[in-house]
Order: structure tokens, then C-alpha cells, then sequence
């Protein structure tokens, strides 16, 4: 192996010049760095976000409970961008101290509650509306198993394998080796139950595959990590495919992953959701 050893020092230090592209917004400390408030619109929800995997986890069910008819579920999405350093805003961190997309504002009670960590807003929503998580005991068991699977599994994926072989300013063979084995661990995993079940948490589709949908389906596609689909041999799960694309085909889904993004086709992009009409002429 011909990566360089590294012997650490007695005493880390922030070398805020060592962190790969995203060292202008890495930091080893939490908290405000600027006094700026959120926008808040007239609806019951606001989301703050960016259609990163994470991001589109919320997008995914606040969409989908409007398709099927939860009207109070109407939500304003205020884009978030991470780049520039909005995530360290006073008014984001007021909502999430974690500085992290997403983070939800749920107006629709007396008091606003905040709601931060992608899969407590999947949780908060689902149990609000009564939709996408079953209320039976083993049933709803099976499901928060997938949801927290997939949540423990992102940072493996993302922090993981997406950084050191995409975003790394160097690349070395063991860290890549490392989380490329362990992606392709949570294939196999997720191919698995999906080979004996439609849907991660069984027959039905819940919060589990809103939860892992938006980690897994951009490696079968290609369109992650600098196409990562081939390194990985992304076609060896077929289980994952045909569920990953069964979801990608739902109305709500084709909307969600349109909130809040800001790169490719223009047609493909609502940088900020309001209503309805911000995807009329959208690609959907």
C-alpha cells in the first residue's frame, strides 16, 4: 500500500488548508459565526435545506403527504447554501445548533417547534400526519430499524467514501478501499431485504425508502461521486435498481428532488418551493 504514513502529532490543531473543497466551511467548533434572521413564509412548515441526499429526504415526505391529500402538510422551502456558509447563520443554528441541512420550522401548532437530523423530520411528519409509518407494534418496529440503519449508514457513504474518493485533495488507497467496501457492504445489505420485500420496511412504502432512496438511487443512476456506479459495480444490485427506480418514478419524488437545488437542467430546478405553481414547466 503506498499511501504515506502519518504519525499524529501530541496535540491536533485546525489546519483550516487540509480539508479538500469544502475547507472554507469545515470547522472544529459549533455555533453562530453571523447575525442573519430566516426568511419565513405564510405556511404551516418551513424548510431550510439544499437537495443534497439529506436534503431530499424532507422535500421527499412533505411532497408526498400533499400528493396524498394533507393539505395542512403545505410548506415554504428556503434554500440553504451550504457553500456560502448559511448553515452558520444565527437564524439556522437558532433552528439546528448542528449547522446541518435539514432543518424543519413546524408552525402549525400554538407554539413553533423546531425539528432538526433528517430522520427525526421524517419521524415528526410521519407520526403528525398519521402516514408512511405504521402504528402497529412489529410492523412500525421493522421500519424505525430501516430508518435508523439508514441514518447510522450515511456517514459512511457520504463522509466516507464520498470524500475520499471524490473530494479528498489527495487520494490514498486504504481510505478509499475502507468505505468503498463498507458502501458496498450497505448494497448488499439493502439488496437483500429487497430481494424477499418490496419496500424496505415490507410491503409498504414508509419513511424507511424516503430515508434511503436519496443515498442509493444517484449511485444507480451515475450521477454521484464523480460516477462512482462503475468503480462500485452499482449493477450488481439488481434488487436495489428496481426499487430505486419504482420510487424514482413517483409524482411526488420528480418534485422533491427539484426543492432546492441549484445545478443542472434549468427545467430541473426549484431553488425555492412556495406552491404548486413553482414546478409549473418543470421536467416532471
Amino acid at each position: 500500500m503506498a499511501d504515506t504514513a502519518y504519525t499524529p502529532p501530541a496535540v491536533w490543531t485546525f489546519d483550516s488548508e487540509s480539508g479538500g473543497r469544502f475547507a472554507n466551511i469545515n470547522r472544529p467548533t459549533a455555533g453562530a459565526q453571523t447575525e442573519k434572521d430566516l426568511p419565513v413564509g405564510e405556511h404551516p412548515f418551513q424548510l431550510y435545506s439544499l437537495a443534497t441526499p439529506n436534503g431530499v429526504k424532507a422535500n421527499i415526505i412533505l411532497e408526498e403527504l400533499l400528493e396524498a391529500g394533507h393539505a395542512g402538510a403545505e410548506y415554504d422551502a428556503w434554500l440553504i447554501n451550504i457553500g456560502e456558509g448559511d448553515q452558520f447563520t444565527s437564524g439556522f443554528v437558532g433552528i439546528n445548533p448542528n449547522s446541518k441541512i435539514p432543518a424543519l420550522l413546524d408552525r402549525s401548532g400554538p407554539k413553533p417547534v423546531r425539528v432538526f437530523e433528517s430522520g427525526a423530520i421524517l419521524m415528526h411528519l410521519a407520526e403528525k400526519f398519521g402516514a408512511f409509518l405504521p402504528a402497529d407494534s412489529a410492523p412500525r418496529a421493522e421500519v424505525l430499524s430501516w430508518l435508523f440503519w439508514q441514518i447510522g449508514s450515511a456517514p459512511f457513504i457520504g463522509g466516507g467514501f464520498g470524500h475520499f474518493y471524490a473530494y479528498a485533495p489527495e487520494k490514498y488507497e486504504y481510505p478509499i478501499n475502507r468505505y468503498a467496501m463498507e458502501t458496498k457492504r450497505l448494497f448488499d445489505v439493502a439488496n437483500n431485504r429487497l430481494k424477499e420485500s418490496r419496500f424496505l420496511g415490507g410491503e409498504d412504502y414508509t419513511i424507511a425508502d424516503m430515508a434511503a432512496y436519496p443515498w442509493f438511487a444517484p449511485f444507480v443512476e451515475g450521477i454521484i461521486y464523480n460516477e462512482a456506479r462503475d468503480f462500485l459495480s452499482i449493477h450488481e444490485y439488481e434488487a436495489v435498481a428496481r426499487w430505486a427506480q419504482e420510487i424514482s418514478a413517483r409524482p411526488a419524488v420528480k418534485r422533491a428532488r427539484m426543492v432546492n437545488r441549484t445545478w443542472g437542467e434549468e427545467n430541473e430546478q426549484v431553488p425555492e418551493r412556495h406552491s404548486a405553481a413553482d414546478f409549473t414547466g418543470k421536467a416532471l
